[in-house]
């Protein structure tokens, strides 16, 4: 992914602003990603912050169907094992 990396400080300042509308969970996303320090950040406070970064985030898109169209379509097929039975 391209873009810079979300530091430590972006996410504090997400956390404190989680306190001033008395929310104790958040999802900050971005399409770039986040820095190790930030990672690691969020599993040291008491507040539930899910960081979703550009790589997630394409793959919930993509899981979703958001912001995606079809480019190419495989049909799999299976045996019907009715059309081999012998009739008696």
């Amino acid at each position: 992914m391209g873009g810079r990396t979300i530091g430590r400080q972006v996410v504090q300042a997400f956390a404190g602003s989680l306190e001033g509308h008395r929310a104790r969970k958040g999802v900050l996303i971005t399409t770039s990603q986040f820095s190790p320090d930030a990672l690691d950040y969020v599993t040291r406070i008491e507040k539930k912050i899910v960081l979703i970064d550009g790589e997630k985030l394409a793959e919930l898109m993509i899981d979703y169907g958001i912001g995606v169209t079809n480019d190419v379509t495989y049909e799999i097929k299976r045996l019907d094992a009715d059309y081999f039975e012998e009739e008696l």
